[in-house]
């Protein structure tokens, strides 16, 4: 019997036996079933050019899940206020941030480089960070937030400078500790119990900025006045600057919370 009478038998057989669901009747034709796997890439070589921009000049930011203000081109992420996983407060910042988070190092320890891929709002790793400033913001405590922050082994490779390590704990980081406890001050008696909103981007800004433009060796993503937003018990509205995030590797990261000194 060809193999074509017997699948051909085989169903008929499989339909009078009342038989429903599971099976199906269809000859097998021998092919493998395609498979995704979600496959860690050798890290690129550094971009040499601007990647393309969108039909409006700017570049295109995925924003699934979050809302788009046709009005002003700012997507706006509602970012989940639950506690974070202790990983995520207690990885230093040049490490990667916890399960899931974006690698900073390869199987050796060896710095990744920089990639051209554009970041989005609606990244798992993105809203983590957002949410863990917030909170800093909530308790005047910046530590848990350093993670948010742009990775030191990042500012190492970016800044071109002879010691890009004494500029980044001495000014930027520092500034950084500096902003969330003005913001904290800024929430009054009632932050504490303050709600997180969420965080506003204004995506049809964000640019890519081709090395040299910055005092940078390798380009990134930067987009200026993001903002916060926190209800206080009260029931009053408060809104904070966040004032410059930048890419590194497909990621936003924090650099400027409240201007750039």
């Amino acid at each position: 019997m060809t193999n074509s009478r017997f699948w051909f038998v085989h169903c008929v057989a499989l339909l009078l036996g009342g038989v429903t669901g599971g099976a199906g009747c269809h000859e097998p034709s021998g092919a493998q079933p395609s498979s995704v796997a979600s496959v860690q890439s050798a890290a690129p070589a550094e971009p040499t050019a601007a990647p393309s921009a969108s039909a409006g000049g700017g570049p295109s930011l995925a924003a699934a899940g979050s809302t788009s203000d046709a009005g002003n081109g700012s997507a706006i992420a509602a970012v989940d206020g639950g506690a974070p996983s202790a990983a995520l407060h207690s990885a230093p910042n040049d490490n990667p941030e916890g399960e899931g988070a974006p690698l900073l190092v390869d199987s050796e320890g060896k710095a990744l480089a920089q990639t051209d891929e554009r970041p989005s709002i609606s990244s798992a790793s993105f809203q983590r960070r957002v949410a863990l400033v917030a909170r800093a913001i909530q308790s005047g405590d910046a530590e848990p937030a350093v993670s948010a922050f742009f990775p030191l082994l990042a500012y190492q490779q970016v800044k071109d400078v002879a010691k890009p390590e004494r500029d980044y704990k001495l000014r930027l980081l520092a500034n950084f500790k500096r902003d969330v406890l003005e913001y904290h001050r800024a929430l009054g008696e009632g932050a504490a119990g303050a709600k997180f909103d969420g965080i506003t981007v204004s995506e049809k800004d964000a640019k890519w900025m081709a090395p040299g433009s910055e005092g940078n060796r390798i380009g990134y993503f930067r987009v200026l006045r993001s903002h916060l937003r926190f209800t206080l018990p009260t029931g009053r509205t408060r809104d904070f600057e966040l004032t410059s995030l930048i890419s590194w590797r497909g990621e936003w990261y924090v650099v400027h919370l409240h201007g750039f000194k």
